[in-house]
């Protein structure tokens, strides 16, 4: 295996763990009695959090509603489809090869 098909393969499974956990954040947050200080649920807090936090300084909640979350899975499916996408940058250094 090649550094690009190892990088590819890591990438590809921390960006979509990454929308995962966006994803579980956003659902998360239509229960409010959910605490996520506890365990399982501080496990999806405590990986978003930190790239929620900056976010939520440029962009203030519309409406009561955080869309920060959206942001991060629109920029976290961005950069996985430019990087190990069926025409991304990993993949065409790897047909080269």
């Amino acid at each position: 295996m090649s550094a690009i098909t190892i990088t590819t393969w890591v990438l590809g499974i921390f960006l979509g763990l990454m929308i995962l956990l966006f994803i579980f954040r956003i659902v998360l947050s239509w229960y409010p009695q959910v605490d996520l200080n506890r365990l399982p649920f501080n496990l999806v807090g405590w990986t978003t959090e930190p790239f929620l936090v900056p976010v939520r300084k440029l962009v203030p909640p519309i409406g009561g509603v955080d869309i920060t979350p959206i942001i991060w899975i629109g920029i976290f499916s961005l950069v996985r489809e430019i990087l190990i996408g069926q025409q991304g940058l990993l993949r065409m250094f790897a047909q080269l090869q």
